[in-house]
């Protein structure tokens, strides 16, 4: 007899989680798991649990899965070594190819597993520099099922007696290009997509300026980071990132204001995070109670709409108390006498009342930014979707030029990029004022270049902005529309506007992958391939240019938007647009864009390679600015603090604010068709403080009305302190609850970024169900 009897392991299977199992019985303890969980993506949702017999991985209070703060990135099922962590229906690859996440601008790298010519497997690459093998739940497993879904648009549409029917190929084409080259250059306009490739924008960039002879085309950074491109070039001469993705993990102290990281570019969020186990002092300017402030040295909950006179108040105390970096300023930057002269008349009293931040919390942010160094500025779309954007951004970009935090490892200002490539579709023109390459479309020689490489007469005015576009819709200025990957019913404020303009378009084309709201109202759809059916590049937030590769063939009869474009260009007469593969496309961009000069097809099947790379033997930019700033000297702009456009008052005494989820992307063209993400995230939820709720009596769960000025949602409501008292939050990824039908249509005067991160609204509770 055994004096400690041996006992059979018999623990119940967790299958809660919609993508893996966990089975404890085939547990070996080795806590590959859960260090994956508390070092690398630092997210703590499992642990080893009780002694003996008894240890297991758990979660905290023995909580299923589905139950827990685990995010279901899969980092801990990759690195089970016994299957007891397994995702469910694994079926075993033939092949694999090496491209990129199609959802947001982190470029992570990715190997499609392919069998039988359907993509079946997702694993990161861990050659990949941008993310280095980590996903996040939608990258691992949000990929496959949208590629296949039944849903996915097949052939091309035409609209017949007020339905739209199936056509051919030939029909649709001939159709849209007689239809386009029926309207007058400024009747027609182009919407672009940062879902597509750069080649693919480059050619539509293309055939909006040397077949329809017009500047209006734009895409979706006119609603994220238009006052990144605007505000960092006129400071340092270019407008995008100026670090890298992985040197964030060398910064002694880290300013993420306006980003919820974590939720919308995650594997950033995985190294802020490791930043501070590490010793990284993280200052978290954020409205909301987001997960980083878990983290933060220091957390600065400013009211929304108000980050100017945060971000002055915290310039001032640098300046006032000699924490500025002299030398820097008098060896690289210009202007400064001004600066400092514009902050004699604001004090920390002023910013306290202003953003609702205590001065001496103000204050700290200032020297623990200042004497930390390097620095780095992260932000995200809650900077810059205000009516003062741009001079948000600048005030960023004078606190890194006050600190010398520019051009170093660690250091520099960092604009996180909302989509997989909206940093590529900016680089490559698709955006009214300028050609690709940011070369403006005003300037004579710059035009003249452009006619003489293209053959064809460019317009030397500026084009619509997508705001403008949907204006001039309504107003019946614009005839036609060419809409390539976009959905701007449930993208754009004022979606009901949306609707209407759209609605009296003579003639409305879209491309996309499925149906989606605004295609659902085109008189031609055309069916695009999705980035697994390609070969082209994206551009990642931190300029990364890297290789999307073909796994699979186009499902049915879809077609790479770049073909389509490139055929309805030829129907009309275009020149240059008998392209046979992507890589010859790029060979052009090359010859026409100096910070994509040196970069090839042949170059970045080895790695990819960040702009500027100017010559075929440069070997990139990483850190941008280090010897000089892009214009010369940096120049320091005085911002002013303006108010929101609409604050509340007696009848709208709520601020809404808009945002992410991580379980959900954009409007969902993508995501929400994923069964999977949708277990996470399936509607609507209107996040409210207590205070709030209790003002207006209502609990967790009830069905409530959003109500603003332009119109009207339902929707389930979350009481949360995770919400600022007085500030409602809503994301925008459904169309059961669009959003967007909320929100101001009010924009930037110099960015043209509508101010989608602050409307006014009430909410009332309703009695039916939503």
């Amino acid at each position: 007899e055994r004096r400690f009897p041996i006992t059979e392991r018999s623990f119940p299977v967790d299958a809660s989680n919609p993508f893996f199992t966990l089975d404890r019985n085939y547990c070996i303890l080795c806590a590959r798991c859960t260090r994956a969980c508390n070092e690398i993506t630092v997210v703590n949702a499992i642990e080893i649990v009780d002694r003996g017999y008894e240890s297991r991985v758990s979660t905290f209070g023995d909580k299923p899965l589905l139950e827990s703060i685990c995010q279901s990135c899969g980092e801990c099922v990759v690195r089970c070594p016994v299957a007891s962590l397994a995702t469910k229906n694994a079926i075993q690859p033939t092949s694999e190819v090496e491209t990129i996440c199609p959802y947001c601008g982190v470029g992570c790298g990715l190997y499609l597993g392919v069998r039988d010519g359907r993509i079946i497997s997702v694993r990161g690459s861990r050659e990949n520099p941008a993310s280095k093998g980590r996903l996040c739940v939608k990258g691992r497993y949000g990929i496959t099922e949208f590629i296949h879904h039944p849903e996915r648009l097949s052939h091309p549409l035409v609209r017949r007696k007020g339905k739209l029917t199936a056509a051919s190929w030939n029909e649709a084409l001939d159709l849209v290009a007689q239809r386009l080259a029926s309207y007058r250059k400024d009747q027609v306009a182009v919407i672009s997509s940062a879902k597509c490739t750069n080649e693919e924008n480059y050619i539509i960039q293309k055939f909006t300026r040397a077949v329809l002879g017009t500047n209006s085309i734009d895409h979706c950074a006119r609603l994220c980071h238009s006052p990144s491109v605007a505000a960092l070039a006129q400071s340092f001469g270019s407008g995008a990132m100026t670090n890298t993705n992985n040197d964030i993990g060398d910064a002694a102290c880290i300013l993420a204001i306006g980003t919820n990281t974590t939720e919308s570019h995650p594997i950033i969020g995985f190294n802020v995070k490791k930043a501070t186990r590490q010793g990284t002092k993280l200052i978290v300017a954020n409205p909301r109670k987001i997960h980083l402030v878990r983290f933060a040295t220091l957390w600065l909950r400013q009211r929304p709409g108000t980050d100017v006179a945060l971000l002055m108040g915290m310039a001032k105390v640098i300046v006032d108390e000699g924490l500025h970096d002299s030398s820097f300023i008098e060896e690289h930057c210009e202007n400064f006498d001004t600066l400092k002269e514009s902050l004699k008349g604001f004090d920390l009293t002023l910013a306290e009342k202003i953003t609702g931040v205590p001065q001496s919390q103000i204050a700290e942010a200032a020297r623990i930014y200042a004497s930390n160094s390097p620095a780095s500025i992260l932000y995200g779309m809650g900077i810059t979707q205000h009516s003062h954007g741009t001079d948000n951004v600048i005030a960023i970009a004078n606190l890194a030029m006050l600190t010398g935090n520019i051009g170093q490892p660690g250091s520099g200002v960092n604009p996180l990029r909302g989509q997989n490539n909206v940093q590529g579709a900016c680089d490559m023109g698709a955006l009214p004022e300028v050609y690709n390459g940011y070369q403006p479309v005003t300037a004579p020689a710059i035009k003249e270049k452009f006619e003489s490489a293209w053959g064809s007469a460019l317009s030397p005015t500026t084009g619509l902005t997508i705001t403008e576009i949907f204006d001039a819709a309504h107003q019946g200025k614009l005839k036609a529309l060419y809409l390539v990957g976009e959905n701007p019913m449930l993208s754009e404020p004022d979606a009901s506007h949306v609707r209407e303009a759209l609605s009296k378009l003579e003639f409305f084309v879209a491309q996309d992958i499925f149906l989606s709201e605004s295609a659902e109202l085109a008189h031609v759809v055309l069916p695009g391939a999705t980035f697994a059916e390609k070969d082209g590049t994206f551009t990642n937030t931190e300029r990364r240019v890297q290789r999307v590769r073909k796994a699979i063939e186009p499902l049915a009869n879809s077609r790479a938007d770049w073909q389509i474009t490139c055929q309805i260009a030829k129907r009309m007469g275009g020149k240059g647009f008998s392209f046979e593969h992507p890589s010859q496309i790029m060979d052009e961009i090359a010859q026409l864009t100096p910070s994509y000069g040196g970069i090839s097809f042949e170059r970045l099947e080895a790695e990819g390679l960040q702009w500027p790379c100017p010559t075929k033997e440069h070997p990139g930019t990483p850190i941008l600015h280090t010897k000089q700033f892009t214009r010369g000297k940096g120049k320091f702009i005085p911002p002013e603090y303006k108010p929101s456009m609409e604050l509340p008052d007696d009848e709208y005494p709520l601020v809404l604010t808009t945002g992410r989820s991580i379980f959900q992307y954009h409007t969902g063209t993508m995501s929400r068709k994923v069964k999977g993400l949708n277990i996470f995230k399936n509607e609507e939820q209107v996040e409210l403080n207590p205070e709030d709720a209790r003002k207006l009596g209502i609990t967790d769960g009830d069905a409530v009305k959003v109500i603003s000025r332009r119109g009207e949602v339902t929707a389930r409501t979350k009481v949360t302190e995770a919400s600022s008292v007085g500030v409602v939050f809503m994301t925008f990824h459904f169309t059961e609850s669009p959003t967007n039908v909320l929100t101001n249509p009010a924009v930037d005067p110099i960015a043209k970024i509508p101010e989608l991160k602050v409307c006014a609204v009430r909410v009332e509770k309703i009695a039916q169900p939503v």
